[in-house]
């Protein structure tokens, strides 16, 4: 009688460099056991349709209320940053949804390029007065807090350091668990000064609108408020900063491709499309639990299994893409899940390509020159389950 293959440890060695290791999974299957760094117990999927599909499948909810031990789940936020989008399913998810779009409209998001653009030519001029610059540290991060603290309407003399916080909550090391429930008490206290100005005095701004938001009789709670300018804080700066900071690490290594960006060859959406797919910001989804026995790829998943998809491995499954390990953003047909899919699509994937485009395309007119320091072989990643992110990109200007 054959034995089950150990589950997989998703530490901090299997992200150190995730592709590699679900490239050396996928080998194995679609559906994995595994074990989550807090000693959690899951099912990894790694397959394109599969995630695709389950993305899609009723059968896995987001609510923690599924999950086998009894509505405790170590990867959840606190129940004060905890009432969002990704943590509702159905009627109860369309509801907040409804609210949110309300708000977060595509007009809304074509009015902020000249907002865009004028927050990255200050960056730029600024670079300019230097012979070198840390695109990530000087550029990418700064012109996605920037934009994401316009839309939600955060004053300038009032913004904390989230770069520290959020890197602190997307360390896989458990032993920071105390770090991160500190970080998330200080946003937690934040958010809710900046909300109860934002009722007292509403502008024009994302969440003045939230505040205000109302179908007939509902309204977004104070609980669902918070947690929904966490969601959109949180993903606005450290999702967006990474696309803008992997996009141009992307360009300064592939010569070819930078040549026929700059000559108008390669258009802005290609480019950030194949950066989506190659590096997806977002490496995982929120996790899920099974409400009824199914099965995943030919792997039985019980009542109550905790369920991870992978959107970064999905993005590099070899039956989907041609040569996906390849930088190519001239690929005709690239459909990645780098926003998600299904009903939890992320609501500022709009706003998250408008960014990447204008900041890419003005770095590289602004400064044509533009060259790595040192070898790509240096750059380091910021280790996270959740996030691919560079931790520095040295240029020379």
């Amino acid at each position: 009688m054959s034995s089950l293959p150990d589950p997989v440890l998703l530490d901090e060695r299997f992200f150190s460099d995730p592709h590699a290791s679900y490239t050396a999974l996928r080998r194995d299957g679609t559906v994995h056991r595994a074990v989550a760094a807090d000693g959690a117990p899951l099912h990894l999927v790694t397959g394109y349709q599969q995630v695709r599909d389950a993305a899609m499948n009723p059968a896995l909810s987001l609510d923690k209320r599924h999950a086998r031990t009894g509505g405790r789940d170590g990867a959840s936020l606190p129940p004060e940053l905890d009432s969002h989008l990704l943590n509702r399913d159905a009627a109860d998810h369309a509801r907040l949804r409804r609210l949110v779009n309300g708000a977060f409209t595509a007009r809304r998001t074509r009015l902020l390029r000249d907002d865009v653009q004028e927050i990255t030519d200050q960056l730029l001029h600024r670079m300019a007065s230097r012979p070198r610059a840390d695109v990530v540290a000087d550029f990418a991060m700064p012109l996605s807090m920037e934009v994401i603290c316009r839309v939600l309407g955060i004053p300038p003399g009032s913004r904390p350091d989230f770069r520290e916080w959020t890197n602190t909550l997307l360390s896989p090391d458990p032993r920071a668990a105390q770090q991160s429930r500190e970080a998330m008490r200080h946003m937690h206290r934040f958010l809710v000064t900046l909300i109860d100005r934002k009722r007292e005095h509403p502008a024009d701004d994302l969440l003045s609108e939230l505040v205000l938001a109302q179908e007939n009789d509902d309204r977004l709670s104070a609980d669902e408020l918070v947690a929904m300018a966490f969601l959109l804080l949180f993903g606005g700066y450290h999702n967006t900063g990474s696309l803008i900071a992997t996009t141009v690490m992307a360009l300064l290594t592939h010569p070819a491709h930078r040549a026929a960006f700059a000559s108008g060859e390669l258009p802005p959406h290609a480019l950030t499309e194949e950066a989506l797919r190659w590096n997806s910001p977002t490496m995982l989804a929120v996790r899920r639990f099974a409400t009824h026995d199914l099965r995943i790829g030919g792997t039985d998943v019980a009542t109550g299994d905790r369920v991870w998809l992978s959107w970064a491995s999905a993005n590099r499954a070899p039956e989907r893409f041609e040569d996906p390990s390849v930088f190519d953003p001239h690929r005709k047909d690239n459909p990645h899940l780098a926003f998600g899919h299904g009903p939890h699509y992320c609501p500022g994937a709009a706003l998250a390509r408008l960014e990447n485009s204008v900041a890419v395309t003005s770095l590289l007119r602004r400064f044509p020159d533009v060259s790595l320091i040192g070898s790509p072989d240096e750059l380091r990643w910021f280790v996270s389950p959740r996030s691919r992110c560079l931790s520095a990109l040295p240029v020379s200007l």
